[in-house]
């Protein structure tokens, strides 16, 4: 892969991973647990008390997984499977721009997950060194 590929690899995952923290974060620290709980609740959420904080845990331990490149294609895998859910049960039938809670953030990191399902990580990655030593055993 030429270096401006690997740039933009790598770049695109720190976006998607700084993104990803962040919300997480938000749901622990700033928003609070219980908020984000009632919040799901509202939503008609199964079990909103699990789902919520499993929903800050996703963001936050699958977007550190995403900057590295570590175990990329499973933490994006899941991370989509977060963004879709988020998507069905909180955005959808708010339509699509985010300023009236929407779909199109969750939209944008689904599609982002799903391009490392499809690509992995890059060569700038954990995954790659990872792939690299064992081909050497």
């Amino acid at each position: 892969m030429s270096t401006t590929k690997e740039i933009a690899f790598l770049l695109a995952r720190i976006i998607l991973g700084v993104i990803l923290i962040a919300h997480g974060w938000d749901k622990f620290a700033i928003t609070g647990l219980e908020g984000v709980t009632g919040f799901f609740d509202s939503l008609g959420i199964p079990a909103a008390g699990i789902a919520a904080p499993l929903a800050a845990l996703v963001e936050i331990i699958g977007g550190i997984a995403i900057i590295l490149g570590a175990f990329t294609r499973i933490a994006a895998a899941i991370v989509a499977l977060d963004m879709l859910l988020a998507t069905l049960f909180a955005h959808i039938s708010s339509g699509i721009f985010v300023t009236n809670n929407g779909w199109e953030l969750t939209g944008a990191i689904g599609a982002g997950a799903l391009l490392l399902i499809a690509a992995g990580a890059g060569a700038w990655s954990v995954d790659a060194l990872l792939a690299k030593r064992t081909a050497q055993n």
